[in-house]
């Protein structure tokens, strides 16, 4: 499943799940499998939290079998109707071009990065003269980033004051289902799915800061894209190998001209033993969202070798993650 959130006739951020160039409302389809799920709203948060009867992300399923059966539609590759779909004057089935698509988790419970990728932090340490620290390879370490900062698939990104804004290719993975102290074992089974995410970057204000040795914070903070969507780990399934990891490609593109390639195999540390870092003697809690890091040479800071050219107005990012979508970004003046 693709779950969304996006914006109609209101200012609500909708939860909802794409069906070919339609949106299921998951709340104002609810009726049609839960009695008394009748004139509601969900957000993804509340989605993530739980439907009626703790049915989850089964629950959703549920709604669009549902759907495709109130239109007649065998599955969700039959057209559907051009004008959508209206019950008692919600509208559960919305063509997208009536839309606007949110990011999918558009208000996060938290937000935290990665460094998961060891041909990143080798790159970036040999920049400052420096080896991987050893501490690295002993555990999956992480920042929090600016959770209030959300970009999704439709915004654009007003220039932050900077004079080096950089892209960072990453996948997120977003916590369906609480937990502390959680176990690598049992890990994603606390995952509702993955997106792509771009952990815009300051490098010039980074430079200045990490100095300090606390961390990324204003190079970081104006703004994470995240999108076009949530999908969830059944779809991709097929692109899940022996170990638990995902053979994703993930491709960035500015102006259309290819600049990064990597895969999401080629992690060190897995997401679940983010997962179980992240979550020792800490609560992780649904709608949270953990990047896994800059993939190997996704940035222009490894690429350029930190010297530069960078991003500027006018320029459009894409970042491309196989069975994840497309996330486009155009740069604006502020």
């Amino acid at each position: 499943m693709r779950l969304v959130s996006f914006r109609g006739i209101d200012d609500f951020a909708h939860a909802g799940v794409l069906v070919g160039d339609h949106v299921i409302d998951l709340a104002a389809a609810a009726p049609l499998v839960y009695e008394d799920a009748v004139g509601l709203r969900w957000s993804m948060r509340d989605l993530l939290t739980g439907l009626p009867d703790g049915d989850g992300l089964d629950g959703v399923a549920q709604i669009i079998a549902a759907v495709l059966d109130y239109v007649g539609a065998d599955d969700a590759d039959m057209p559907l109707p051009d004008d959508g779909v209206t019950i008692g004057g919600a509208e559960l089935l919305v063509p997208c071009s009536r839309v606007r698509l949110l990011a999918p988790v558009p208000h996060p419970a938290s937000l935290r990065d990665g460094y998961l990728f060891e041909q990143h932090v080798a790159a970036t340490m040999a920049q400052r003269g420096r080896s991987v620290p050893d501490a690295w390879y002993e555990a999956p370490v992480f920042y929090f980033g600016n959770h209030h900062a959300i970009l999704g698939p439709v915004d654009d990104l007003p220039m932050p004051r900077t004079t080096a804004l950089d892209y960072e290719l990453e996948v997120a993975c977003v916590i369906g289902r609480a937990g502390r102290d959680i176990a690598e074992e049992d890990a994603w089974e606390h995952v509702a799915g993955l997106m792509i995410m771009n952990d815009w970057s300051a490098r010039d204000v980074q430079r200045r800061e990490m100095r300090v040795g606390l961390g990324p914070a204003k190079a970081k903070d104006f703004a994470t894209s995240l999108g076009p969507w949530l999908v969830t780990l059944d779809a991709l399934e097929p692109h899940r190998l022996a170990d638990g990891r995902h053979d994703l490609t993930m491709i960035a593109r500015v102006n259309g001209v290819e600049r990064s390639r990597g895969n999401l195999r080629s992690v060190y540390h897995p997401f679940e033993s983010l997962i179980a870092h992240a979550s020792r003697d800490a609560l992780l809690m649904p709608g949270d969202v953990i990047g896994s890091g800059t993939v190997g040479g996704g940035c222009l800071l490894e690429l350029t070798g930190g010297a530069g050219p960078w991003l500027a107005i006018g320029d459009t990012v894409e970042l491309e993650v196989t069975g994840l979508g497309v996330l486009r970004t155009h740069i604006v003046a502020a």
